[in-house]
């Protein structure tokens, strides 16, 4: 099964401002991607990095909105030297 990893900004595209077309486009995109997690077509990759993310997110609907995603991810990215020494070079 094809794995995808859903970055926090996607996470968050559908509360975006939905009249620029460019973002209307995007929010779809994204909620395609999740209704084919849902169906198990896809899955989804989940990692501490992004929950720490959505933990700092101010805005309690779209943490919770993905919280829930988060939780049915069946796959799970834990943080080694290499991504440590990565995220120091970026």
């Amino acid at each position: 099964m094809t794995r995808v990893y859903l970055d926090t900004s996607i996470f968050n595209r559908p509360f975006d401002d939905q009249t620029q077309p460019k973002i209307f486009l995007e929010t779809q995109a994204v909620i395609l991607i999740l209704q084919m997690v849902e169906a198990k077509i896809l899955e989804l990759v989940n990692s501490s990095v992004l929950e720490y993310e959505n933990s700092r997110n101010p805005f309690t609907i779209n943490q919770q909105s993905m919280d829930r995603y988060l939780q049915i991810a069946t796959f799970r990215v834990l943080v080694d030297e290499n991504i440590r020494v990565r995220a120091k070079q970026l």
